[in-house]
């Protein structure tokens, strides 16, 4: 730790925000639709319950939900008959919790920029195209597959016969001068892999 950061609380955390992870929170992706869907659904149901009871209490019921029969259903059950449906409904909630507080799988590979400000994402589907396209561009080979790992970049070359393991070298250094010249920030290590046809 340095004497600014010793002085500066903050400043230490503003070290440790680094472009990567200032990309990877920005570009999350957000549990948006999955929360306007669970907020509707409970406001409907909690809405019609309570204008079903305030209804019923002033004698003129609604009949849109069955509170009654629900009531009715409720006090003939016993315990023992309602464990399991309290443990599906906690169960579910369980479930969306889980959903909110877990990230999701970004859908974008954040690329370096020199503005600390700015972040910039590619797809990953145009960045396997990209990569499919410099591995296809190499002498010898036929056809290219990109996978998109994790940690690493798997990259399957189809060549002929004649193929020797210095293809291996020469379609590893292209992906890596176009990850270089993309930028990207998470790329990892890059694997090739061989197939030959016509053997």
């Amino acid at each position: 730790m340095t004497t600014l950061q010793q002085i500066l609380p903050g400043a230490a955390v503003a070290a440790q925000d680094t472009p990567l992870r200032r990309s990877n929170r920005v570009l999350r992706p957000a549990r948006t639709p999955a929360a306007v869907l669970v907020a509707l659904l409970l406001t409907a149901a909690l809405g019609l319950t309570c204008a079903e009871v305030v209804a019923s209490l002033l004698g003129a019921p609604l009949r849109w939900v069955p509170v009654n029969r629900a009531a009715e259903l409720a006090s003939a059950s016993t315990w023992a008959q309602l464990d399991a449906v309290a443990v599906a409904f906690c169960g579910a909630g369980a479930v969306l919790l889980l959903l909110a507080l877990l990230p999701g799988r970004s859908r974008l590979v954040p690329v370096e920029t020199g503005d600390p400000l700015i972040v910039i994402g590619i797809t990953r589907s145009g960045l396997r195209r990209t990569l499919r396209a410099v591995a296809q561009d190499v002498d010898g080979v036929r056809r290219a597959q990109v996978r998109l790992r994790r940690r690493r970049i798997e990259v399957t070359v189809v060549t002929g016969a004649e193929s020797s393991g210095t293809m291996l070298r020469q379609v590893g250094n292209a992906v890596g001068d176009r990850l270089a010249g993309v930028g990207t920030l998470a790329a990892g290590e890059v694997v090739v892999r061989l197939r030959r046809r016509g053997l």
